[in-house]
């Protein structure tokens, strides 16, 4: 393949991986809109983001089998097409149910947009400059869960919902094309068997009502519902079987077997609690920003533009130091140092911090996660043989986003149970032997009299502004709570560190990881 084929192809794949993950997050912005426009209830519209979710995890670890078993070529592109056409269908439904439905295929289709396309770029590059590899995969899996929430509320405030899907079908059709005339076959195949139904089935099972337990769990109150207690069952039994099953037959649908490397073992660990980073951190940012601070959606997107915008450069460059002989050990420490320090600055905000102090904020987050996610990527597959790496890069990938169902599963579980307590704390302080909150009541009265409005009535609005108060104030503090217990799982990770690296042998100016 000459080089001009070889940047084209890349920069394909690459496309692809972004709008699959842009569509993990782009929805989130605009279930309101979904809501009221097809008549469902905010509880129903989540399934369009919990349907997704289930369907990637479900096929990403699975996604080796498959190319193994259909051929590369032809998977690759009946997923973008799979997805393509799902996504025309999402913006075309009619019902919830319908849109939750087409949101699960479109699922199906994107898990092997991530894998494959991770595999494909690492394919183009020698093993002296899998760093860059992993840099330019890296601008994908960082920029996509990025840019999705700005990118669906602009799309939402100046058309309409079903544009979020329909923006796929053009870069859809674009990538489709690319690859019909570019991708080929893996060089080294993966020898396979029979189709492996049982490991097929208790993996759907067990990974589907697993993320259905995380997405539904706070909703439901855990365990005080019933089907959450009988999923849990389900999960712990089918997710065990799977694991006895894999391992004891010949031709498994996931190699477990490819875990025996410490390095991927490790490195999937530090990959989960860098998904739990990326996706928390999006997730609790833009709510922060316009339910607190008071910002518009367009405000909200400029605050994470910068960040983003860093984190390009910090991409490329972590994948330079990679092949210039850097210590792997330095840069991850260092993204994880970073990533600390965001969690920290975001944990101390107040009702009063500034757009740039936010900004600021994120511009750690940016440097932080571009550091982590490059030599992780590289790190997960460096030890493996060419024909494990696919298995490798799926269980990796898988590993990402179970930390950022995760991540959110027990930050929202946190976050109710925080502003309870905050709540609860506040309230004490409302009584009438409090100085200061009497003199609130007698100011804010005084206020509403000046306005026109009898005492009585003066004196309920200004207890309902005190209420007021007291749930901002309430959420802030759980908020400022939920970052500072993100930071801590980076900080109780970060010990890994040196089991995954040691102490990297250098040989031709190129890091070496070790498994031993």
């Amino acid at each position: 393949m000459s080089p001009l084929k070889r940047k084209i192809l890349i920069v394909t794949v690459i496309a692809a991986a972004i709008m699959e993950l842009i569509d993990t997050s782009i929805v989130n912005v605009a279930l309101n809109y979904m809501s009221g426009n097809l008549g469902a209830t905010l509880e129903d519209i989540s399934w369009v983001i919990t349907s997704y979710a289930i369907a990637n995890v479900i096929i990403i670890p699975i996604t080796s089998f498959l190319t193994s078993k259909l051929g590369r070529r032809k998977y690759y592109i009946g997923s973008i097409v799979l997805f393509t056409i799902c996504s025309f269908m999402c913006g075309q439904a009619s019902n919830i149910w319908e849109l939750v439905f087409f949101r699960f295929m479109q699922g199906i289709g994107g898990g092997a947009l991530l894998s494959v396309s991770q595999v494909v770029v690492f394919e183009q590059f020698s093993k002296a400059k899998q760093g860059v590899a992993a840099a330019l995969f890296g601008v994908g899996v960082f920029i996509g869960p990025t840019i999705g929430p700005t990118l669906g509320g602009y799309i939402t405030e100046n058309y309409s919902w079903p544009w979020i899907f329909y923006i796929n079908i053009p870069i859809g059709i674009a990538v489709a094309i690319s690859c019909y005339f570019l991708l080929t076959e893996p060089t080294v195949k993966q020898k396979t068997g029979g189709i492996d139904w049982t490991g097929i089935i208790l993996l759907a099972v067990g990974i589907g009502c697993l993320q259905t337990i995380l997405e539904r769990g706070e909703t439901d109150d855990w365990f005080a519902a019933t089907y959450i207690i009988w999923l849990t069952v389900i999960t712990v039994v089918s997710l065990v079987s799977f694991v006895i099953w894999e391992l004891r037959i010949d031709h498994p649908v996931v190699n477990l077997r490819v875990l025996k490397s410490k390095t991927l073992s490790i490195a999937a660990v530090l990959t989960f609690v860098a998904g739990l980073g990326i996706l928390t951190s999006i997730y609790l940012t833009p709510v922060v920003a316009q339910r607190l601070l008071g910002l518009t959606p367009s405000q909200t997107g400029m605050l994470l533009l910068p960040g983003a915008i860093l984190a390009l450069f910090a991409l490329v460059v972590s994948g330079k130091l990679l092949q210039s002989g850097v210590s792997p050990l330095i840069i991850i420490t260092a993204g994880f140092l970073f990533f600390i320090y965001f969690n920290y600055r975001m944990s101390g905000i107040s009702l009063d911090t500034s757009a740039s102090e936010i900004t600021m904020a994120l511009l750690f987050r940016g440097l932080g996660l571009s550091l982590l996610t490059v030599p992780l990527t590289a790190l997960a597959v460096s030890s493996l043989d060419a024909k494990d790496i696919p298995q490798g890069a799926a269980l990796n990938n898988m590993m990402r986003q179970l930390g950022g169902s995760f991540g959110i599963s027990i930050v929202n579980t946190y976050l109710a149970r925080r502003t309870a307590s905050h709540r609860t704390d506040l309230i004490s302080n409302i009584t009438l032997y409090n100085p200061a909150f009497t003199e609130r009541i007698r100011n804010y009265t005084e206020y509403f009299q000046r306005r026109g409005i009898g005492l009585f009535d003066a004196k309920i609005k200004a207890l309902k502004v005190i209420d007021t108060v007291v749930v901002k104030q309430s959420a802030l503090l759980s908020y400022k709570d939920a970052y500072f217990l993100v930071g801590i799982f980076f900080a109780i990770t970060l010990p890994l560190l040196l089991l995954v690296v040691g102490r990297g042998k250098r040989k031709g100016g190129n890091v070496i990881v070790s498994d031993h």
